[in-house]
């Protein structure tokens, strides 16, 4: 029973796996036939569009291909017009060739013919004109040659009267139109410069609060006078003046600091020694500082700037230099403007013939501590603080002691020459004073042993102040006679000069 059943289950399971498989085999045909429909029908639609396709891009390709030949028979119908207008215009210019060569083909045939005329007429002139000559000759006696130099002779003589005539016009001409110029320039530039005079003297007037005071500065038995001409080397003149002393000297430097100096031991009220010698070092340490003002508000006022500040400091010290009683600074800033203002006027570099108007007379600055000529010093100062060579060459050349190689030193010449010549600048008389006293003072400093020498009284006496380690007493009486003679030899002056030798040995010690 049991092996039917399972007979009859396993003949179930093989229909049933038997019916499966036929319904799966059909419906895989059925699906298979479908999809071969399917697709035989996308073949046939994507051969139909792409037949569409085709046909399509052949039409675009003829059109393409239409309006190609279209645009390339229209260029090749313009390339034809343009060949055929420039084919015209080569016919035209051939044809304007054509006719001018014939025209000039036909001048160059009358132009033959004339040249064979003019050979023939110069054939003619050249027999003529030998026998012209001949028949001359034959009547003056001379040959061709001769009569020709007779003829360059007067000629020459003719031409050479008559340049040198218009040479001396013209040079007549130039020297008044220079003149005319030269005065015009130089006259605009004195009246653009407006610079004032200072005239130096060699004395200066101390007031005084009252006649008592007149006995401290002479202090006891003058030693305060004594102690304050020694160290200013100023000669204190206290008369009967009321109210008053009188400074003495010629170097305006020393007189300078000895009045600072002096008002400042009146106004402080004591007096001795050991005070003069303080103040003496203050009012020198106060001159050092205006000499330095001096030359900055210089260097200000003339608008040169960039000098070398040793320059600067030698420009103040001019502010106490004359030169024939006019202040060679206020000269110096004279002359540069004056030489500015010409140097402007044609057209010149104005700042260097400032500067070197400014910086020509540099060399008085040391002039009494320098042996030599102001310029030469001067020219030596300029090349050591490396100043411009035009600057150096003016300086050099403001006396004529070389030759002026630039428009600035000729220029310079110039406005040195205006600002001493003007009327009032200069006094002969006071500068060979000044130069007495310096020459006194430069003979006494020139002997060994000498430390310091100061011209007083006026020129009178000279006081000299020794070395008292190098000079003993009795080499100070041989050392008197010795610049006594030496002056007498070398100096001339008036009435006679006292030689006082100073020998003075300082002890200084400090209490701790």
């Amino acid at each position: 029973m049991q092996a039917i059943t399972v007979v009859v289950i396993v003949s179930a399971a093989v229909v049933a796996f038997a019916i499966g498989y036929l319904v799966r085999k059909y419906l895989v045909e059925a699906k298979l036939a479908s999809a071969e429909t399917e697709a035989r029908k996308i073949i046939e639609e994507a051969e139909k569009a792409a037949e569409a396709k085709k046909r399509e891009a052949i039409l675009e390709a003829k059109e393409e291909v239409l309006r190609l030949r279209n645009e390339m028979e229209r260029e090749n119908k313009e390339r034809r017009s343009e060949l055929q207008r420039l084919e015209r215009r080569l016919l035209q210019k051939e044809e304007t060739l054509d006719r001018k060569i014939e025209s000039i083909e036909r001048k160059e045939e009358a132009l033959n013919r004339k040249e064979a005329e003019v050979e023939s007429l110069k054939a003619r002139l050249s027999e003529i004109y030998q026998q012209q000559v001949s028949e001359l000759e034959r009547i003056s006696g001379l040959t061709s040659e001769e009569a020709r130099q007779q003829l360059l002779a007067g000629i020459e003589k003719e031409v050479q009267h008559e340049a040198a005539l218009m040479i001396k016009d013209v040079e007549n001409k130039a020297r008044e139109e220079a003149e005319r110029r030269a005065r015009e320039i130089i006259s605009l530039a004195i009246q653009r410069c407006a610079a004032d005079h200072v005239t130096e003297t060699t004395v200066a007037v101390i007031p005084l609060p009252s006649d008592e005071m007149k006995g401290r500065i002479i202090g006891r038995e003058g030693r305060n006078i004594r102690a304050f001409e020694t160290l200013t080397g100023i000669d204190l003149i206290i008369d009967d003046t009321p109210e008053a002393v009188i400074l003495s000297g010629f170097d305006p430097i020393r007189r300078e600091i000895a009045r600072i100096a002096l008002e400042k031991l009146i106004v402080d009220g004591r007096i001795h020694p050991a005070r003069i010698e303080e103040m003496v070092e203050k009012a020198r340490k106060e001159v050092e500082a205006q000499i330095r003002e001096a030359g900055e508000q210089a260097t200000f006022e003339t608008g040169v700037h960039g000098l070398h500040p040793e320059l600067i400091t030698l420009l103040g010290r001019l502010k106490f230099r004359t030169s024939y009683g006019q202040n060679v600074l206020k000269h110096s800033i004279e002359v540069a403007h004056l030489a500015g203002l010409m140097a402007a006027e044609l057209g010149v570099d104005a700042q260097i013939a400032k500067r070197a108007g400014l910086l020509h007379d540099i060399g008085k600055a040391v002039d009494h501590e320098v042996e030599g000529p102001h310029v030469s010093i001067g020219v030596e100062l300029a090349k050591k603080y490396r100043e411009h060579p035009e600057v150096i060459n003016a300086i050099a050349a403001h006396h004529g002691d070389q030759e002026a190689q630039t428009i600035t030193a000729v220029l310079v010449q110039a406005a040195d020459a205006i600002s001493a010549a003007r009327p009032g600048a200069r006094r002969e008389t006071l500068e060979a004073y000044i130069k007495r006293l310096q020459k006194l003072e430069e003979i006494a400093g020139s002997f060994e042993g000498v430390e310091k020498c100061y011209a007083i009284q006026a020129g009178r006496e000279i006081r000299i102040m020794v070395k008292p380690d190098k000079v003993d007493d009795l080499g100070a009486v041989r050392l008197s006679r010795e610049i006594a003679k030496k002056i007498e030899k070398e100096l001339d002056y008036p009435g006679q000069i006292k030689v006082t030798i100073i020998r003075e040995t300082r002890v200084v010690e400090y209490a701790k």
